[in-house]
């Protein structure tokens, strides 16, 4: 096999791809999947794994008990199965003498710049040591985190980690389609996005394929937010022959998302993780400039202040009508932002007693939608 580059590759398995629409854990599947990453790390390329299935695993192993239908019975679920889960994982990936590690995340985990960090040191460390991370929710202890596309959501943000190259979707179709191809016998393969619109983001819309907590709609999220940070994005078949391989050495598989020219620089990575303390909302003028001519947010194009929230912690920039153009860290506490908004930049000092700089948000510490 001619390998052009190595490369970093995080590969999503979603429950149906890991079950093949059984009940159950899919062992030749997982083989299978697990064969193609093997060859490719033994070319030299960084794999990670992230994988759902850990609910899956542990109503297998407790016989499909009836239990009811909350988030403590998915908890205790995913409290079982995980330990499952991930010796599948590393029993199969020692058929080919490769060693695994796991990391259990949540959002939390991802939340402020240092943990960011420690999370991208452990990645670093085991990808250095030829050992593949096997990624997945802390779901025995997550709550508002169990729900539909979390993992899809968390693979962007585990291939921003690893300043992946690829992220690899797979899933039980062949793609993002012009309509649901199960419902619709003319929909047809989108193999190509370079754009992602509302209209696009309404053709995923909220599909599921019943086994799993993914759905179309949220792996356009994901690959909105991994191509944000110049990553290409891919949503492929779990079942298709080789679809690992083809999709690291560029053939045409799948739905592919070309990334933007200019994607973010490294150090805004870690904005995806944060969660928003606080909202502001903006004249015409502060969005225009926002948006057109790559300005900061000043004080005096603030109308309105929502929320509390501390210096130095995420806030959403929404346009006046509520639409959110931006996210950024705020160099103000919502306090003094809401007795500075609408004033000049000079009388900052003047009415609060002191001053972090000119800049509400600075550009540099800014993301646009």
């Amino acid at each position: 096999m001619t390998i052009k580059k190595q490369q970093t590759v995080v590969v999503k398995l979603g429950t149906s791809v890991l079950t093949g629409g059984t009940k159950q854990l899919d062992r030749a599947q997982i083989v299978e999947l697990i064969r193609q990453c093997a060859i490719l790390h033994q070319d030299g390329h960084k794999i990670i794994i992230v994988t759902s299935g850990a609910i899956a695993a542990g109503r297998e192993y407790l016989n499909y008990p009836t239990l009811p239908n909350t988030i403590a019975s998915k908890q205790l679920l995913a409290s079982v199965g995980q330990s499952k889960l991930i010796q599948l994982w590393e029993q199969l990936f020692s058929i080919y003498k490769i060693y695994i590690g796991q990391m259990l995340l949540t959002r939390a985990d991802l939340e402020d710049r240092e943990r960011f960090l420690n999370a991208q040191d452990v990645l670093k460390a085991m990808l250095d040591n030829h050992i593949i991370p096997v990624i997945n929710e802390n779901d025995a202890v997550a709550t508002a985190e169990i729900k539909v596309g979390d993992n899809d959501n968390l693979s962007a943000l585990a291939a921003i980690l690893a300043q992946a190259d690829k992220l690899i979707l797979l899933t039980d179709i062949a793609g993002l389609y012009t309509a649901d191809p199960r419902s619709d016998k003319n929909a047809k393969l989108i193999h190509e996005i370079d754009h992602i619109d509302d209209k696009l983001r309404s053709i995923a819309g909220d599909s599921v394929s019943g086994l799993g907590t993914g759905g179309m709609g949220t792996k356009v999220q994901a690959a909105e937010v991994a191509g944000s940070a110049g990553i290409e994005v891919i949503i492929a078949a779990g079942n298709k022959p080789n679809v690992i391989i083809d999709t690291v050495n560029n053939q045409s598989v799948g739905t592919r998302f070309i990334p933007p020219k200019s994607p973010l620089e490294h150090r805004k990575h870690w904005l995806f993780g944060a969660p928003k303390a606080g909202k502001v909302f903006l004249d015409d003028g502060a969005v225009n400039a926002i948006l057109n001519n790559g300005s900061s947010l000043l004080p005096k194009g603030i109308l309105q202040v929502e929320q509390n929230f501390s210096r130095g912690e995420v806030i959403d920039v929404c346009d006046k009508t509520g639409k959110s153009i931006a996210r950024g860290v705020s160099r103000y506490n919502s306090d003094a932002l809401k007795q500075i908004a609408g004033h000049h930049s000079q009388e900052i000092n003047q009415i609060i007693g002191y001053e972090y700089g000119s800049v509400a948000v600075h550009r540099n510490d800014m993301i646009i939608k």
